[in-house]
């Protein structure tokens, strides 16, 4: 069998950790080179000493080596991360999941940038589920547009996520503008607002404990409600969506690609 050589940056994070023990377990990949920020404490460390799993002869390192082979390189680390990665997989034509969010609307266009020079994936999420969700949402607001629904974004993260809302939150919101036509999105409510108008979505997030991600999509109106909802159990969902899009696109011609691709559903927007 031959293994797909895959890269991460940001491997001394919660999410790398998941993905090195990940990777390491399965046959069909090969860590081959896990990268974090210049001064992070554990540089020079076995990757895998430090995720737990023990020795992997793979090294901490904020550079890659000249010479590095990887197959596809997966950066779930922030967005400053993104930007250090990027030019290194333009220079060494390696084909790039983007898994972290946050970005600007300035380093989001130079994401879409690089994918006219390698093989790009750029998603909000990378579980399987929210992805499917995200067309669930958008089946559901196209068949209640124009019916008198209100649209409201629920979501829950952990204490130590960075952006708010998430960039999940965020997608769904996009897709129902697509489709319904709100112009608005308002992050929370306080004082004497006034009545809903039906022009905006609301968008809420809540931060405490461990929770890995929720989100709730609401569609209600005067009688009835629907509601939309992925919890998520473990980062194991996150990780194990990012290795497989990484399968997905190793081997790929440049361009732009989405979950959609990997998961063989339409793409209506990436």
């Amino acid at each position: 069998m031959t293994r797909t050589s895959v890269g991460i940056n940001g491997a001394a994070g919660r999410m790398g950790q998941r993905l090195l023990h990940l990777a390491h377990a399965d046959p069909g990949l090969t860590i081959g080179a896990a990268l974090e920020y210049a001064g992070h404490p554990a540089l020079g460390r076995d990757a895998g000493e430090l995720a737990g799993l023990g020795e992997i002869k793979v090294p901490l390192v904020s550079e890659p080596a000249v010479n590095q082979r990887l197959d596809v390189m997966i950066d779930f680390s922030t967005p400053e991360g993104t930007m250090k990665v990027l030019p290194l997989c333009l220079q060494h034509s390696w084909p790039l999941v983007v898994a972290t969010t946050g970005h600007t609307a300035a380093q989001k266009a130079d994401i879409e940038e690089a994918a006219h020079d390698i093989a790009v994936l750029y998603s909000p999420n990378m579980s399987l589920v929210v992805n499917v969700l995200f067309e669930l949402v958008r089946q559901a607001a196209q068949c209640l547009h124009g019916k008198d629904f209100d649209v409201e974004i629920l979501e829950r993260h952990h204490r130590y996520k960075k952006d708010s809302p998430s960039g999940t939150a965020l997608r769904f919101a996009q897709i129902v503008q697509e489709v319904m036509g709100q112009q608005q999105i308002r992050h929370g409510r306080e004082g004497i607002v006034g009545e809903r108008p039906t022009s905006e979505i609301g968008v809420h997030a809540i931060r405490g404990g461990d929770n890995v991600g929720e989100h709730t999509i609401i569609f209600t109106t005067l009688g009835e409600t629907l509601e939309l909802v992925h919890k998520g159990h473990s980062r194991d969902s996150y990780a194990k969506g990012a290795l497989l899009a990484a399968r997905f696109l190793a081997g790929r011609p440049a361009g732009r690609y989405s979950m959609n691709d990997v998961l063989g559903l339409p793409n209506q927007g990436k």
